[in-house]
């Protein structure tokens, strides 16, 4: 059997997003680090007391959604396996490759900083995301082509996640819900990821990146997936290369999903916050076991879980 791990990305941050990783000692130096990136402020502390816009921040969002990746593979190293297979979405692709040990821990929550800023610095007021469902890629890419919007994410099941302006993103609403689109949400996220838009970002973050280090191949032997296009981190030149272009272009967490499971992946565990990338599984894929740390009580319960998935 053969283990996936989905890192998530943000807008699923919540207020216990750390009930299970945060007592976990393996993880105390990964909230201590991440506290100096967010103003002296522990992450643990910071996800229960401050406002929800703050909570959502570019900035702090992926400080928060990275460092929870991190703390949990630590916390769960010995459940799991030599070679398993890592994917990331939006943020959670640079926590993948920490959790897949190309970048070392603490690092990958300084460069998170750093692309962080690059996204900021080259946002424009009023950018934000939405979230589409129900409509095929070929409508969603007409009326965003009408409104100056950009698919930014292709999930499965005709799902898709919007980037541009408010008022474009406005509109490609207001059309999808004329064409009858299943679902249509906005997200809480401040800045037009995954998009032209963003173009300048990717430059700065390619920048930032040929100054890390990189231990390709992993020791674990983790086979880590790129966003853009689903294909397994073969060289670590083409990887940042595609890891900084991720900023501005089209994430395929469709095509992702698939490569896992044509890699072999058998069980899926999502590290969270959130469970929304353990339900994708769940409904493309009904018979793969899939879950979230979100889905548990305590470290202990997510290892008995794998040890049992991994031994059926």
């Amino acid at each position: 059997m053969t283990l996936a791990i989905l890192c998530s990305g943000q807008g699923r941050q919540h207020r216990k997003m750390f009930a299970l990783t945060g007592d976990a000692p393996e993880a105390e130096q990964l909230f201590k680090h991440a506290a100096t990136l967010l103003g002296g402020r522990d992450p643990r502390d910071f996800v229960r007391r401050e406002p929800d816009e703050t909570l959502h921040s570019n900035r702090a969002g992926q400080v928060l959604c990275t460092v929870q990746a991190l703390a949990a593979a630590a916390a769960l190293a010995d459940a799991i396996p030599h070679g398993a297979i890592v994917a990331g979405y939006s943020v959670g692709e640079v926590a993948a490759w920490g959790v897949g040990g190309l970048f070392e821990p603490a690092a990958t929550l300084d460069l998170v900083v750093r692309r962080a800023e690059a996204m900021d610095a080259a946002t424009r007021a009023g950018d934000g995301l939405i979230f589409v469902r129900g409509l095929s890629r070929e409508d969603v890419d007409r009326i965003c082509a009408h409104h100056g919007a950009a698919v930014a994410i292709v999930n499965p099941g005709d799902a898709f996640v919007i980037g541009g302006n408010r008022e474009a993103l406005n509109k490609v609403a207001a059309d999808a819900e004329a064409m009858n689109a299943s679902r249509i949400v906005g997200l809480p996220v401040q800045v037009a990821s995954h998009t032209e838009r963003l173009a300048k970002a990717s430059v700065a973050f390619r920048q930032v990146l040929r100054a890390a280090s990189v231990a390709f191949p992993p020791a674990a032997g983790a086979r880590v997936l790129s966003g853009i296009d689903g294909a397994s981190v073969m060289s670590a030149g083409t990887g940042l290369d595609k890891l900084a272009a991720q900023i501005s272009q089209t994430v395929q967490w469709a095509s992702c999903l698939q490569a896992c499971v044509e890699a072999g992946a058998t069980v899926f565990l999502e590290l969270g916050p959130g469970s929304a990338l353990s339900r994708m599984i769940a409904d493309v894929r009904p018979d793969l076991p899939a879950r979230s740390l979100d889905d548990f009580r305590s470290l202990q319960g997510v290892r008995a879980w794998l040890a049992r998935q991994l031994a059926a």
